[in-house]
């Protein structure tokens, strides 16, 4: 019954813009014009954010905030053992993820680490790269704002969701 219903939908606007007498293949054609000139606007917006993780790694500068990020996080009862993926999440979800399968298989799926470490990979977000694809549409300035506040949010909730862990 579920797979029918992406075909459905799909049915019912057609017959919509039929019955409307809309050019379909315009609207289509527009829409993708549309959505290339955006993404050649996201381009140099993406690869600044790629360079940003690949120097961030390379540099020595995580293993560095790690080390220094480790206590604070542990005050605030994250397990130590989090601080990489962590500060990692914010720049990429494809290191992150590797990071998260790592402590999974160190600590085991059923550990208070790995539980806190899939609540946090699940429940935060790669800021840094969905500012650039979300800021570059609409060239906005003054990001820093907003994107504090998103890794702000991220950490507090981080820090509730391993208190939630330690509960249940």
């Amino acid at each position: 019954m579920m797979a029918l219903i992406i075909p459905a939908i799909f049915i019912a606007v057609m017959a919509c813009a039929v019955y409307k007498k809309v050019n379909v293949y315009g609207c289509f054609t527009g829409g993708i014009e549309g959505a290339f000139k955006f993404v050649l606007s996201m381009l140099p917006c993406l690869a600044a954010v790629f360079m940003m993780c690949a120097l961030f790694e390379e540099s020595g500068l995580a293993d560095m905030l790690i080390k220094f990020t480790s206590p604070a996080f542990s005050f605030l009862g994250i397990p130590e053992e989090l601080t990489k993926l962590i500060l990692i999440k914010p720049l990429s979800g494809s290191g992150s993820l590797a990071y998260l399968t790592e402590i999974i298989q160190d600590y085991g799926a059923d550990s208070y680490v790995a539980r806190c470490a899939c609540v946090c990979y699940g429940s935060s977000e790669t800021v840094f790269y969905i500012s650039a694809v979300y800021f570059a549409g609409i060239k906005a300035k003054g990001l820093a704002r907003p994107i504090v506040l998103s890794l702000l949010s991220a950490l507090f909730a981080t820090a509730a969701a391993c208190l939630i862990c330690r509960v249940m």
